[in-house]
C-alpha cells in the first residue's frame, strides 16, 4: 500500500473512533528474515513518517509492543510527534534483533540508533 493508502486508513480510523493519534508500523519484506521497517503517525492534522531501517529479524515477537511502548514513552516524555515516532521505530527495530518478548534495550541505545547512521541499517 502506498503512503496515500496508509494516510487514508489513518484518517478513517481517526475520524471514526475519535482517536488522539493513529500509529501504523510499515514493513517491507525483502525475505523471511530481512525487512525494511518504519512507522507513521497521524494526529488529526499532520502525517509523520519515520526513517526506514533495514533489519535482520531474529524474533518478531514483541516488535509491535516495542513500537507502541516507544511511542508512548516518546510522547509522554515531551518529544514532539516526529521525534516520538522516530524513537518508536528505533525501539521496535532493536527489539527485532533479540530473542524473546521483552525489549531489553535502554533509552540510550534507542536514542543512539535513532540519531545514528543515516543509512538506517540496524547492526548488532
Amino acid at each position: 500500500m502506498c503512503d496515500e493508502g496508509y494516510k487514508a486508513v489513518a484518517k478513517e480510523l481517526y475520524d471514526r473512533f475519535g482517536l488522539k493519534y493513529v500509529a501504523i508500523t510499515l514493513r517491507e519484506s525483502y525475505s523471511a528474515s530481512d525487512n525494511g521497517w518504519s512507522g507513521m503517525l497521524y494526529d488529526g492534522k499532520n502525517y509523520y513518517k519515520s526513517k526506514k531501517y533495514d533489519v535482520h529479524i531474529v524474533d518478531r515477537v514483541g516488535g509491535g509492543d516495542s513500537f507502541c511502548g516507544g511511542l508512548i514513552y516518546g510522547l509522554s516524555s515531551g518529544m514532539d510527534n516526529q521525534s516520538a515516532l522516530e524513537f518508536a521505530a528505533a525501539a521496535s527495530c532493536l527489539k527485532h534483533t533479540i530473542e524473546g518478548d521483552f525489549n531489553m534495550m535502554s533509552v540510550d541505545e534507542v536514542m543512539n540508533l535513532m540519531k545514528g547512521d543515516a543509512s538506517g541499517r540496524v547492526q548488532r
